[in-house]
């Protein structure tokens, strides 16, 4: 027996707890927008707990010769970030007057101040290096090899290495951040339980819920996809037509091994490739040993091979790379994932967040994890350019009742 429909109403509806549905919640309410936000499986699983949590400054584009395109419009991100994390948008200063409704997350683990771009001797990766760094207009530095981090002072190859404005934050912590902030308003939901019904005008102004045979329906001004991966079946079970994903996959490689050295860095090889040869990011797992990260153009060329292949081909980069390190007994591991993003132009890569708005909902990517603060903005933008109709009612009290609070992911390799 079906019970009585329930009915619920808020501003906003934000389907996908990432990075950038967690930010998008906190940005909203700072805006004061009502929202919630409903995430099928655990808050940030996917692309965000599986990012190596490098907030950068475009220095693979800049290896072009020249920040253009994408490059320009990353190059200010981690300054952006860096306010977050220092927490000056709650401060009463002239500093926090700008992106003052940004998230605080002064409470994220910042697992590296600083990343790196190592360069070896030969003459094609120093030309490389040389460009980035001239684009980059002076934020680039080459380091003396008196000032080299631990890691790279003990280096029995030779090479130079520079240092770069970017960081690492650490994802799990900046997940939990951005969840305490507004923990009321983020419940879990399968999306197979949601179906998006349009009204007379034909747009989607509501949320019909099935929640174990009893119908809830939830009234709303706006709805937002930041689903990633997640983003197309959304798409599709709504119904929209202009909307598409695309999936570009990486076959990302861990290294687990107690006192691995700390090492956050970019490796540039001899290829004219304007992707790194390596990223390198470190974590340590719950247990406390310590693990490397490996990405960049490995990743991308490990695709199409076996476990077994992308390791072995992972373990002859770090001998060649890092001779001085002992890998002999680590424990390696390979990690598939897909980055979404919006398809278009015959699936080229947009340069920056994208959203794209069909029948009242927004569909969003934020293209890379440093580009979240760049999506909010043109959500906010976008609502301000088009108002919705906002109400008075705070949904999140009565939801309680109906809807499970989601967990946060764990790291891949606990």
């Amino acid at each position: 027996m079906i019970k009585d429909s329930l009915s619920h109403s808020t501003d906003i509806v934000i389907f996908g707890g990432g990075v950038a549905g967690l930010w998008l919640l906190d940005r909203l309410h700072q805006e004061g927008y009502r929202a919630i936000l409903l995430e099928s499986d655990a808050l940030g699983s996917g692309q965000t707990i599986a990012s190596q949590g490098i907030i950068h400054g475009g220095l693979k584009y800049a290896l072009r010769g020249s920040l253009a395109g994408a490059a320009n419009v990353i190059a200010a991100m981690p300054a952006r970030w860096r306010k977050c994390l220092r927490g000056v948008n709650r401060n009463d200063n002239a500093e926090a007057a700008e992106n003052a409704c940004d998230p605080d997350l002064s409470d994220v683990t910042v697992l590296s101040d600083h990343y790196y771009m190592w360069s070896d001797s030969s003459i094609r990766s120093k030309l490389k290096t040389f460009l980035g760094s001239k684009s980059l207009q002076g934020r680039v530095e080459a380091l003396a090899k008196t000032d080299y981090p631990k890691f790279f002072a003990a280096a029995t190859v030779d090479g130079t290495l520079y240092q770069l404005p970017d960081f690492v934050v650490d994802s799990n912590s900046l997940i939990d951040a951005l969840k305490t902030k507004q923990a009321e308003h983020i419940f879990q939901l399968s999306t197979d339980s949601v179906e998006f019904p349009r009204n007379s005008s034909g747009k989607v102004d509501a949320l019909t819920l099935n929640l174990s045979g009893q119908p809830l329906t939830i009234e709303t001004g706006k709805i937002l996809f930041c689903a990633g991966e997640g983003n197309q079946q959304l798409i599709e079970q709504a119904g929209l037509n202009t909307p598409s994903s695309q999936l570009r996959p990486l076959n990302m490689v861990y290294v687990k091994q107690q006192n691995l050295p700390l090492v956050y860095v970019h490796c540039i090889g001899d290829s004219f490739s304007l992707t790194p040869q390596l990223t390198v990011t470190s974590h340590r797992d719950r247990e406390g040993t310590d693990v490397w990260y490996l990405g960049g153009e490995l990743a991308e060329s490990g695709v199409g091979k076996s476990d077994e292949e992308q390791i072995a081909a992972a373990r002859s980069l770090t001998n060649a790379l890092f001779p001085w390190v002992d890998l002999a007994t680590a424990d390696w591991h390979c990690l598939r994932i897909n980055r979404a993003e919006a398809n278009i132009n015959n699936s080229y890569r947009p340069d920056d967040a994208f959203l794209i708005e069909e029948d009242n909902i927004v569909v969003c990517w934020p293209t890379k994890l440093t580009l979240t603060p760049s999506l909010a903005d043109k959500i906010v933008e976008l609502l301000k350019s088009s108002p919705i109709n906002t109400t008075d009612q705070e949904p999140a009290e009565n939801l309680n009742a109906l809807l499970k609070r989601a967990p946060i992911a764990s790291a891949p390799w606990d």
